[in-house]
């Protein structure tokens, strides 16, 4: 099963281990909800979430505070003895007793804790989570932000993807993936597209080699993830096949289930890639607000037709 490891989840979230001495090389998160375990430590054991991250706040932890030592340890070893665990995190105003570390110990469940209030942190491991456990694909191609808008760049290899999204950098716009993207699909609307590690901020140029983006040209040039708004597929110019000219109709394409509105553009010599990149980033985004270019001439054009009616 896909997990993340216990030593990310750490880093990423900013979680102090509790339990140091605990090898956490084969420990991962493997579920992205998060489970409060109010009811288990008062006892109740039914459906039990056990294989989600373990979050205690104040509530739980002021409810074991209220009991006798001897009946808050018998709550908490009932609790962090169940097999599956990931994780306990203590939140904001919570201390662990050296117990309860101790039982963390005797049960293997590394203990973690932040200072962060603990609904704000829930909402925050919930989608850092959702996003890293989603599920996944890796494509071919070039992932650029043009001005807020996620531009997958596909098409064959050697077509000009990389040039293009060069020359859109050159312009102040941001590389997120050149030659492989990982799309993650995050909710039924929403498809996020990152590099893999070993590629980020690198891009191939043929003739040229592998230039690094962020170092040539600057921090303000890379981003790590980007959501997919629009994708361009880039095609040899054919003069049999009757292209798209007024935009009334959207074609789309579909990853992991989700469809993202595409659009083919045809290569000929001398055609300004970038600009026309740049062209329908804009016109997407004025779509998505509620202008239709493409709509208003065909409105022009047939009240113009009306008015030559009347005119007759």
């Amino acid at each position: 099963m896909k997990g993340v490891p216990i030593t990310k989840f750490m880093q990423e979230l900013g979680l102090e281990n509790l339990t140091p001495e605990m090898e956490l090389n084969d420990k991962q998160v493997t579920v992205s909800e998060i489970n409060r375990p109010a009811l288990q430590l008062t006892g109740y054991m039914e459906h039990f979430a056990s294989k989600r991250t373990q979050l205690i706040g104040y509530v739980e932890f002021s409810y074991l505070e209220h009991l006798t030592e001897e009946e808050r340890n018998f709550a908490y070893e009932r609790f962090i003895s169940t097999e599956g665990i990931p994780c306990v995190i203590f939140s904001e105003k919570t201390k662990p007793t050296a117990k309860m570390l101790e039982l963390a110990y005797k049960y293997d469940v590394p203990a973690l804790r932040t200072n962060r209030p603990t609904s704000g942190f829930m909402a925050e491991c919930i989608r850092w989570l959702g996003v890293q456990l989603a599920p996944c694909i890796s494509i071919h191609g070039v992932l650029v932000d043009v001005y807020g808008e996620g531009i997958l760049i596909t098409g064959e290899s050697g077509i000009g993807k990389s040039e293009a999204a060069l020359e859109l950098i050159r312009r102040g716009h941001r590389l997120v993936s050149d030659d492989v993207v990982e799309l993650r699909k995050v909710s039924d609307a929403t498809l996020v597209g990152s590099a893999p590690d070993i590629t980020r901020h690198f891009i191939e140029l043929r003739g040229i080699g592998i230039l690094n983006v962020k170092t040539l040209f600057g921090v303000e040039c890379v981003k790590n993830t980007q959501s997919v708004d629009l994708v361009i597929k880039l095609e040899e110019w054919n003069r049999d096949k009757e292209y798209d000219r007024m935009g009334l109709g959207e074609e789309y394409i579909e990853y992991l289930g989700n469809k993202v509105v595409c659009h083919s553009i045809p290569i000929r010599p001398g055609r300004n890639l970038a600009v026309i990149v740049e062209a329908a980033a804009v016109n997407h985004r004025q779509k998505k607000m509620g202008y239709n270019a493409a709509e208003e001439l065909y409105k022009r054009v047939q009240d113009n037709i009306v008015r030559k009616g009347k005119k007759e």
